[in-house]
């Protein structure tokens, strides 16, 4: 399994979301298995990932589904920085 942090400037906190919630197939098609996330008022977008294959995600992530939906979802492209997560600490 394989963690992934996303985050992004959104036009409108509330119209992502509902936006957002309607991709469950393209996140099932990422390899997604768990999504977790949150909004600000400030229209601040993070998401925490896990996915099963990181080189599906990443192709998928540029693909033009990905576009076109980042695009109805109000994403501000040039904002989205993703980080795989790589290490750990045990407490």
């Amino acid at each position: 399994m394989y963690r992934i942090i996303v985050t992004a400037e959104v036009e409108d906190a509330k119209k992502w979301e509902k936006g957002f919630r309607t991709h469950g197939d393209l996140f099932r098609d990422q390899t997604i298995t768990a999504l977790h996330f949150t909004v600000t008022k400030q229209n601040e977008a993070c998401l925490y990932i896990e996915c099963d294959d990181a080189d599906t995600y990443f192709k998928l992530m540029d693909s033009d589904a990905t576009a076109k939906a980042m695009k109805f979802d109000g994403v501000k492209r040039e904002t989205v920085k993703i980080y795989q997560l790589d290490k750990v600490f045990d407490l």
